[in-house]
């Protein structure tokens, strides 16, 4: 069930201290340096494994593969060289599962799938998993990680966010919770739509959030930015992250969240 492909290898280097990190010990510290504290970037099914109750789930939607609607030149083959390499058949992976025994709707993008780009089949899957929620009464967490949408699809790809913000409207009226995790990156259309739509909006250290990226924003407005721009702690001194949360206290902290939020709603569970 877990693809651990990323970090099969003996030992690793971090990209922000240098240290080298036993994978072993790198896999039970949760993917986080255990020297200077520094978040991996993680799969869909790595993801899970660490987050639902004995890393079980039941996942839905499976199969959903992106076609090539404007016969973009060689899309079939970055779509087939994307699922080889990364274990998955989409950028979003949704499940049902339980966390600390809370049963939720989880939906995880995954940035080694082509950049976790955001085309017709992310904004499906992430649409049904929103509806299920509602349909089913459970609160519904989102893990986003992307660069944006997915050029090759164009038009079809910017529809996704109308389409998948108006499937949050919709859980807006079952008094159900949406509650969105921001890790390393997020970027471009999914920061337009979904991924700001939460009820709580949390963050992984150091995540990169934002539209365009720092380099294109300095060269539109000839400005250096301020140290630390489009971090998770950045945005959160600026009001748009509610709480920057560390891995390992992410489980307790989303557990809390569902409590608090159907006791304040009056929803029993």
């Amino acid at each position: 069930m877990v693809d651990d492909r990323v970090f099969v290898q003996k030992e690793h280097k971090c990209p922000a201290c240098s240290a080298h990190l036993e994978n072993d010990k790198l896999k039970e510290n949760a993917y986080v340096c255990y020297n200077c504290n520094h978040h991996f970037r993680i799969s869909a099914p790595e993801r899970l494994r660490l987050l639902a109750d004995n890393g079980e789930y039941q996942e839905f939607s499976a199969g959903l593969s992106s076609l090539n609607p404007l016969d973009f030149p060689e899309y079939e083959e970055r779509v087939t060289s994307a699922k080889e390499k990364s274990g998955l058949d989409e950028a979003v992976k949704t499940v049902v599962c339980k966390i600390l025994g809370r049963e939720a709707v989880v939906m995880v993008m995954s940035f080694q799938f082509m950049g976790g780009s955001m085309g017709s089949v992310v904004g499906e899957k992430i649409t049904r998993g929103i509806l299920l929620a509602a349909q089913r009464g459970l609160p519904c967490i989102l893990f986003t990680a992307s660069g944006g949408a997915r050029m090759q699809e164009g038009i079809l790809s910017l529809m996704q966010m109308s389409k998948t913000s108006h499937a949050i409207a919709l859980l807006e009226q079952t008094r159900m919770p949406f509650i969105v995790v921001l890790t390393d990156p997020t970027t471009g259309g999914v920061t337009a739509s979904f991924a700001m739509l939460g009820d709580v909006t949390l963050a992984e250290p150091n995540a990169l959030i934002g539209f365009a990226g720092p380099r294109v924003i300095e060269g539109t407005i000839k400005q250096k930015l301020p140290p630390g721009f489009q971090r998770a702690e950045f945005l959160q001194e600026k009001g748009f992250v509610d709480r920057v949360v560390p891995r390992k206290d992410l489980k307790s902290t989303l557990a809390f969240l569902m409590d608090a939020h159907l006791e304040i709603q009056g929803v029993s569970k």
